[in-house]
């Protein structure tokens, strides 16, 4: 089957993370298995292997594209660490790419992106009652301009114009009115003016942040001793959770439950940019266990 989903940083991935064979490998957000597939091609232990994912279309790819001894969880990668840790689980190898994957932004239905007209959506779980939709029809226009300026990082100024707009034009039912009115009310740029507030609204649908957060805590203990972990972030609001997460697990000298591996951030070369535009935002942090 033709993969549907280019992975970000690979190569960068593959040398980080160092994969050997026989070793275990937990995949918290394997997507469509582009980093997995590439992993498992070195490590060959399929059986102490977990994918997880909360969408239901790519568990359904990853049923069909890994063999049946491959354990695959569709869930939230917070729930799935719990149940793992609870388990008594331990892996050799740790990656969550937290970035929105191509087909889910492709997939016009899913309501992910402004360049097609879909339903306000932007579950990754669709199985959760709240969307898009919830947030931008119900929210007061004080949450909205919080949500914009917290989640989206806009100015405050441009937060609360654009609440106010967006209350005032309700109902709004699609990505297409929502990014056109957004549009309407911007100066030109490069950037798509609709793309900072769709990110917030996602972050929202998803509780994309404070799933990180709660999750973090869980890595050293789901790592083995000289285990490496690499996360995959794609705006400041989650390198910021991770970049704090391995400074303050690393600061202990001899205790640290982490070594960092790599500084400062990795990010894509131009080689994979021209390939993949996708992944110009894109950052690669890695730690190792210690102890």
């Amino acid at each position: 089957m033709e993969k549907p989903h280019i992975p970000v940083l690979l190569s960068e991935v593959l040398a980080g993370l160092n994969p050997k064979p026989n070793e275990s490998y937990l995949d918290l957000t394997a997507g469509f298995g582009g980093h997995a597939s590439e992993i498992l091609d070195v490590t060959q232990n399929y059986k102490d292997t977990v994918l997880v994912d909360r969408d239901e279309f790519a568990v359904n790819y990853l049923k069909q594209e890994f063999p049946p001894e491959t354990e695959i969880i569709n869930t939230d990668f917070y729930s799935a660490m719990l149940q793992l840790f609870e388990c008594g689980k331990t892996f050799d190898m740790i990656l969550a790419d937290f970035g929105v994957s191509s087909p889910q932004l492709d997939n016009g239905d899913r309501g992910f992106s402004f360049k097609t007209d879909a339903p306000l959506d932007m579950r990754m779980d669709r199985k959760q009652k709240l969307t898009a939709a919830d947030i931008v029809n119900k929210s007061s226009e004080r949450e909205l301009a919080r949500i914009f300026a917290l989640y989206g990082e806009e100015p405050v100024g441009r937060a609360k114009m654009l609440a106010r707009e967006i209350v005032h034009h309700r109902p709004i039912n699609t990505t297409r009115e929502l990014a056109d009115l957004i549009k309407s009310k911007s100066r030109y740029s490069k950037l798509h003016p609709a793309t900072k507030v769709f990110q917030a609204i996602r972050i929202v649908v998803n509780d994309e942040l404070t799933q990180i957060e709660k999750s973090l805590p869980l890595i050293p203990k789901l790592l083995n001793k000289n285990g490496r972990v690499g996360i995959i972030t794609f705006h400041s609001l989650e390198d910021r959770l991770v970049k704090d997460f391995f400074k303050a697990e690393s600061s202990l000298g001899e205790e640290s439950p982490l070594e960092i591996i790599n500084k400062k951030p990795i990010t894509a070369k131009q080689v994979e940019l021209v390939i993949n535009p996708r992944a110009r935002s894109a950052k690669l942090r890695l730690a190792k266990k210690r102890i």
